[in-house]
């Protein structure tokens, strides 16, 4: 914007005078008044750069940071301003030299508008100075403006309250910062009623969860939709084939950690979806033995009718990478319902690329339930990668299977009922346990 030379212009006053501090307000008036708007582009620049000189040269003694900041949104948004009427404009954002300095780290700017009046809870655009800071990682500033009185529990735009923000390198202490100054450590969302824990949990923040556990945290509180923290745990979803193994890793931590923290492994949320029904459906191997271990069922039924065994063969091809196979072998040993003979041509046309599952599942019948044509269900690349294994598939198509297997069967089929406890007590060499419990061999017989 044009400005006289030399001159920090704005409206043709000097700014310093412009922004200096009224005498005081009048009997009645509130304590605080109304933001003065400033587009001032030297100060704006001061700002963003985090030139404390300029700006004690901009801000002297007994004049105002209490200022609004205007600018243009970078995108074009459709705004209505009647009813019926849309149209593409370019919105104004508000927001406060405060939020500038505390998302972009200043501490020292940041110090000195608080000492020029600025107000550490003014929101114009929905968040306060403080959610921006955690939002950033920000640790420093977030003890500035504790320290100046920001209030740790308000929600934003968003219904977020500072707590569920905590982001990047300083989460931890920024966390730790907000419950010494009195952010309440099950408070929640506005909207999806979720506590700071659900936030960690579903990011897979191991440390965080841990920190809020010991400060209490209810390790069973539901969000809006019934969700426990462990239900949002289970659900972690694999960002790439190559991030499989840590998130995985993340998820049974966290995991872990809630259930010792006294989390209940079998709750359910509102269609009555389980932790394991969610572990199996994106692939998390040891999560899944972990609930099992803790007793929980293994034919459990969400409303739609779904088994976890269902779910980890409906699961996405993602899964492959966390291989599947695994888990349906946990699944089975631990008691779960077998496949519906008619639904395993469906099965084999969608995890054809993992021989290994299609193994475990045929290894709990007498005969391999297959029609003749389902040979053509597996592309030929396939069946050639894979060949020693389809080709013992297709040889027992209705056949019947070895001896040794139908033992196998029958001694599963009697323990039905305690397979996972019974298996391992009986008095048996390891490597003839390893086989009732479905060890995989590549080959049918």
């Amino acid at each position: 914007m044009p400005r006289e030379r030399g001159s920090p212009a704005l409206g043709g006053h000097r700014l310093g005078h412009f922004l200096s501090a009224p005498a005081g307000p009048a009997w009645g008036a509130p304590a605080w008044p109304s933001p003065l708007p400033c587009r001032d582009m030297a100060l704006q620049n001061a700002l963003y750069t985090g030139d404390l000189a300029r700006l004690q040269d901009l801000f002297p003694p007994h004049s105002t940071a209490h200022l609004l900041l205007q600018s243009q949104a970078a995108e074009p948004r459709w705004s209505s301003r009647q009813r019926g009427l849309w149209s593409l404009t370019y919105q104004e954002e508000l927001t406060t030299p405060l939020h500038v300095a505390a998302s972009r780290g200043h501490t020292e700017v940041l110090r000195l508008l608080l000492r020029r009046r600025a107000r550490p809870d003014s929101a114009p655009g929905g968040r306060t100075a403080l959610h921006e800071a955690c939002a950033a990682g920000h640790t420093a500033c977030v003890h500035v403006l504790l320290v100046a009185g920001a209030d740790p529990n308000l929600p934003d735009q968003d219904g977020k309250r500072p707590l569920h923000l905590c982001q990047g390198p300083g989460t931890l202490q920024c966390a730790d910062l907000l419950l010494r100054f009195g952010a309440r450590v099950d408070g929640r969302s506005e909207e999806e009623e979720e506590t700071p824990l659900h936030t960690a949990a579903r990011l897979g923040h191991v440390e965080l969860a841990d920190l809020l556990l010991r400060r209490g945290a209810c390790p069973d509180a539901r969000n809006a939709d019934g969700w426990t923290p462990l239900l949002a745990a289970c659900d972690t979803r694999c960002p790439s084939p190559a991030d499989a193994e840590t998130a995985s890793a993340r998820c049974f931590q966290l995991c872990r950690l809630l259930l010792s923290a006294g989390a209940d492994a079998d709750a359910a949320d509102q269609d009555r979806q389980r932790p394991l029904h969610l572990a199996c459906r994106r692939g998390h191997t040891a999560v899944v033995e972990l609930l099992l271990s803790c007793g929980v069922s293994a034919n459990a039924m969400d409303y739609g009718g779904h088994t976890a065994l269902h779910c980890a063969l409906q699961g996405p091809a993602a899964a492959l990478a966390q291989s599947p196979e695994h888990v349906v072998r946990a699944l089975l040993n631990h008691g779960a319902v077998r496949v519906w003979p008619g639904a395993l041509p469906k099965v084999l046309e969608r995890w054809h690329s993992s021989p290994r599952t299609i193994e475990v599942l045929m290894n709990t019948y007498t005969v391999v339930r297959l029609p003749e044509e389902a040979v053509g269900l597996i592309p030929p690349e396939t069946l050639q990668k894979h060949r020693r294994f389809y080709s013992s598939l297709f040889a027992l198509v209705r056949q019947p299977r070895s001896l040794q297997h139908l033992s196998r069967c029958a001694l599963r089929t009697h323990l039905a009922g305690c397979l996972p406890l019974a298996l391992p007590r009986l008095p048996l060499p390891p490597r003839l346990l390893r086989y009732l419990q479905l060890e995989f061999e590549d080959v049918l017989y």
